[in-house]
């Protein structure tokens, strides 16, 4: 065997794509961060410099004009960002939660329609699935699409949809056929400005509050035939195979907010001083970061290698086992940030509870990465239907 073989760790590229990711969060992106959380608006200030700097959906193939990152790359953007703003860390996310169904399945015209201003820059993309009634049980949907003549003709709501409002598209599942349930539910594209769209107010949230969650109601909102994505009742599959790809970026924000708290940490615990020398010099602070670092490098490793898989699916191996690896990674690294910024907050002590120090507001995001895209409870279902 050679010995300058790669037997496990990401390219040289991976690693340059880190440092620059790392660098910008942390002067464009990180300063505002306490702000943006703090008054609960959008994270402008990050969008434009991802943006400036094309990694506000690194994911878009290059035949779209993007930079067509694979997935590992498209992770390590998320990772980055995450580290300093959970909040802007759903920008470059939810565009490939909201745009990875076209990718996935729609007609080459409706790509090149709404992947290239993606790209560009000039639209975000957001993603309707839940409902109301329909969260778990996102089959159980009551969202309607009508055929009418060269139109559909949509009605229903969405909830808990992230960056809705901010988004000009919006990937949205809805009914076509009663009967088939599932196999009846098919998927659209529909645009912000199209008549009868409109939003609630923003959620109160605990945490993530730079990046607005609203209601998407659509009021017989009449699209043209061509916006469907792929055929008529495959919205479903298509929506569940994103997910297969997209909770390995919500464990990438996940692992990301963990890091964060533990560099935090880990500098706080050198400063702070108490009988006479740092805290970090006593065995059970040691032992604490000893055990958020383990448990961030298992979470690292786990979340890497599902998107090594989910790069290999896309490219048209079926054999990954991803829907498992994929909800593995999701699971375990939002379980670990819970953990680790948990941890965090304990060794600032007092302070650690104010919101003059960071790892509250981390703690804070970190308690939705074990909820959206499918709770972690749905995690572990789907994890012992799919064991490899």
């Amino acid at each position: 065997m050679a010995s300058d073989f790669d037997l496990y760790r990401p390219s040289e590229e991976h690693e340059m794509l880190r440092d620059s990711v790392r660098a910008l969060a942390e002067a464009k992106i990180a300063p505002y961060a306490a702000e943006v959380d703090e008054e609960a608006r959008f994270p402008q200030e990050a969008l434009d410099a991802l943006v400036a700097n094309d990694l506000h959906a690194v994911h878009v193939p290059e035949a779209y004009g993007g930079a067509g990152a694979d997935a590992l790359a498209t992770v390590i953007v998320i990772e980055e960002v995450a580290r300093v703003c959970g909040s802007s860390s759903l920008i470059p996310a939810v565009n490939k939660l909201g745009s990875l169904p076209v990718i996935l399945s729609a007609s080459e015209e409706l790509k090149k329609r709404y992947l290239a201003p993606l790209a560009k820059g000039d639209a975000m993309f957001s993603y309707c699935l839940s409902e109301p009634d329909a969260g778990s049980d996102a089959g159980g949907m009551k969202t309607k699409a009508v055929r009418d003549g060269d139109s559909w003709v949509l009605n229903g709501v969405k909830r808990w949809i992230t960056n809705a409002g901010v988004s000009d598209y919006y990937t949205v599942m809805a009914v076509t056929d009663p009967d088939k349930r599932t196999k009846g539910i098919s998927a659209f594209v529909v645009e912000k400005d199209d008549e009868g769209v409109s939003f609630g107010a923003p959620e109160k949230k605990l945490g993530i509050k730079g990046s607005p969650t609203r209601e998407v109601y659509l009021d017989n909102v009449r699209i043209p035939a061509d916006r469907m994505i792929g055929a008529e009742g495959t919205g479903f599959a298509t929506a569940m195979q994103t997910l297969d790809h997209t909770r390995i970026t919500i464990a990438a924000q996940a692992l990301g907010i963990a890091q964060g708290a533990l560099d935090y940490a880990k500098g706080y615990v050198q400063e702070r001083k108490q009988f006479g020398k740092p805290i970090g010099d006593f065995q059970g602070v040691q032992f604490m970061l000893a055990d958020m670092a383990m448990k961030i490098e298992a979470a690292r490793q786990l979340t890497y290698a599902a998107a090594a898989r989910s790069e290999r699916v896309s490219e048209g191996n079926e054999k990954e086992d991803l829907t498992f690896f994929g909800a593995a990674a999701k699971c375990y690294a939002s379980d670990a940030a819970m953990e680790i910024t948990t941890d965090a907050v304990q060794l600032l002590g007092g302070y650690g509870y104010t919101r003059d120090y960071p790892v509250e507001r981390m703690m804070r995001d970190a308690k939705i990465t074990q909820i959206y895209e499918g709770t972690n409870q749905v995690q572990r279902i789907v994890m012992a239907r799919n064991l490899p």
